[in-house]
């Protein structure tokens, strides 16, 4: 029996080599201390007749090779961990990507054409998917054991993870964060399809309609495209604001000198908290809508700006 549940995503077995790699070299320095704490514990017992009367002399090769060999092999798997957790949240730029809302006590999963589950995400198999996450009200967290995922969703962020599902079936999904009463109750699966039942799933499943054209409906009905000129029929106002034709994805410099690359987590800051971010010769006008829009519209309207990344 392993301690750990049959890994079934592609980062899964180099997670489990690095968990099982800091495991050995932890129980190997437990064993080393403590295997001489007895030793000595044993030699010098009371009524032990070895002579306690003189100093020994101190053996500093001996101290310094095994404190820096224990220190570059610890170092070793640190380096190893960080350059596998920055890998984890650089998706391909190919990656599918699927909205998760956390409340309690449900995950709330929607697709890019409207369709909607609750506690259950549907995914194909051998394709890099990433989760777009965020939450209604509490800290949730986000786990599948069988892919060695779990990441906090946090209320008013947009979190980010992706991963690829080696094989088909389904798989726990739990939150792992106590949330409330009903938290051992925020439970689901994750069913990974073969490409041709994925596709078939997305046609037959319920859709409230494609999230683009949600997102541009909403991004009129919030006033965005009166001063934001996003080459919408009435769009266009008295307020000078940058236009966010072909806007996401690139590299936007700032009123501070800076520069910020428009992804979705930018995309929400800046609806959110315009006046954090102020695009470079632009006057912070914008009004916030935290408070104001909900978390599913705000995705929408996310959905709609990327669509607008091959403009001008």
């Amino acid at each position: 029996m392993w301690p750990l549940p049959r890994p079934a995503s592609s980062n899964a077995p180099e997670l489990d080599a690095l968990i099982y790699g800091l495991l050995v070299m932890t129980v190997a320095v437990l064993l080393l201390v403590f295997g001489l704490m007895l030793l000595y514990v044993v030699r010098y017992r009371a009524g032990s007749t070895l002579d306690r009367g003189s100093v020994a002399e101190k053996s500093w090769r001996f101290e310094i090779t095994w404190t820096a060999g224990t220190l570059v092999v610890f170092f070793g798997l640190f380096l190893w961990g960080a350059d596998l957790y920055v890998r984890l949240f650089q998706p391909p730029g190919e990656a599918l990507k699927i909205y998760v809302v956390g409340k309690q006590w449900m995950w709330k999963v929607e697709h890019r054409g409207g369709q909607k589950e609750i506690d259950v995400l549907h995914m194909p198999v051998n394709t890099p998917v990433e989760l777009l996450m965020t939450s209604e009200d509490v800290i949730h967290d986000f786990s599948v054991p069988a892919f060695r995922i779990k990441h906090d969703v946090l209320p008013g962020r947009l979190e980010t993870l992706w991963f690829r599902a080696d094989e088909t079936g389904r798989f726990h999904l739990f939150c792992t964060q106590f949330c409330g009463t009903d938290h051992a109750a925020m439970i689901g699966e994750v069913d990974v399809l073969s490409g041709p039942d994925y596709e078939n799933w997305l046609a037959t499943a319920p859709s409230s309609g494609d999230l683009v054209a949600e997102g541009q409906k909403l991004f009129m009905r919030y006033g965005c495209s009166g001063c934001h000129q996003a080459g919408l029929a009435g769009g266009g106002g008295t307020v000078r604001a940058p236009s966010l034709n072909g806007v996401f994805g690139s590299t936007v410099p700032l009123s501070d000198g800076t520069t910020v690359q428009a992804d979705d987590r930018y995309i929400r800051d800046s609806i959110l908290d315009p006046s954090s971010q102020v695009v470079a010769s632009y006057a912070p006008v914008m009004p916030s809508f935290k408070g104001v829009m909900a978390e599913e519209d705000l995705l929408r309207i996310t959905a709609y700006i990327e669509s607008l990344a091959g403009g001008p």
